[in-house]
């Protein structure tokens, strides 16, 4: 199974120029707790060309959801940057196998 699957909703956006944060809901807390436990930053490193070092994961289960951030590799609105809002960054994580 994927996240996607799994997922609610899943998104990206900005957290800054210089971070890119995603947005991972849930419908309820078991869904959440298997999502934890097969997104690991590993599976993020690799995925995103990440250090894993360099990924945070936050879980707030209060409300059914993680976020995780991390740098970005071009800062936004700059010339080489394809995605100035970072909405686009979600799809690899989605595919991430859970």
């Amino acid at each position: 199974m994927k996240l996607i699957d799994l997922a609610k909703i899943l998104r990206s956006k900005n957290a800054g120029p210089l971070y890119i944060t995603f947005d991972v809901i849930f419908n309820n807390v078991e869904d959440l707790r298997k999502a934890v436990k097969g997104v690991t930053k590993e599976k993020i490193s690799k995925a995103y060309n990440m250090e894993e070092e360099k990924i945070d994961i936050i879980v707030y289960e209060i409300v059914n959801s993680f976020k995780i951030t991390f740098p970005r590799r071009i800062i936004s609105g700059s010339v080489l940057d394809s995605d100035i809002y970072g909405c686009q960054q979600h799809v690899p994580l989605a595919n991430i196998e859970i």
